[in-house]
């Protein structure tokens, strides 16, 4: 049936709209506003934004990835896999299982701890670092949602 096939479609889009979105949100402006004095303590108040959006990446990343994998599935576009032109396949899975594995695993088990610690000591410097990987992984993001959308509609 084809209303599953863009039932999954719109709700992939959704949750990869929300949870890179939200990536960009922290990145090109909290973070930066953080640095630039916008709270008393940054480190604080990014751990408390940072909480909000947490919960909220992780059902976006759920839902992207079960969705990525049904419309595989569905579509049966496994062999893509083994296609160099179908490159941004494999972005995609990269993307999501980094972000899946920093959100449910390295976040809980030790990620917060290392923050707070490299916070306590170098305030200002964690902070940049912070951002600088932030920009790293909103920029393979975005190249992969670009690589995406131009290779599923037809390539260049």
């Amino acid at each position: 049936m084809l209303a599953d096939l863009a039932l999954a479609r719109a709700l992939h889009v959704l949750a990869v709209v929300h949870w890179i979105g939200g990536v960009a949100m922290v990145t090109w402006v909290i973070l930066p506003a953080l640095r630039d004095g916008a709270a008393d303590d940054p480190t604080a108040m990014f751990e408390r934004i940072e909480g909000r959006f947490s919960w909220q990446a992780k059902i976006s990343t759920l839902l992207a990835g079960l969705s990525g994998f049904y419309l595989t599935d569905r579509l049966f576009a496994w062999e893509r896999f083994a296609e160099p032109a179908f490159w941004w396949m494999h972005a995609m899975v990269a993307v999501w299982a980094i972000f899946t594995f920093v959100l449910f695993v390295a976040e809980p088990l030790f990620l917060h701890r290392w923050f707070r610690a490299r916070a306590a000591r170098d305030p200002a410097g964690t902070l940049k670092l912070v951002i600088r990987m932030h920009r790293v992984l909103l920029t393979a993001s975005l190249v992969t949602v670009a690589g995406a959308v131009i290779g599923a509609h037809g390539g260049l």
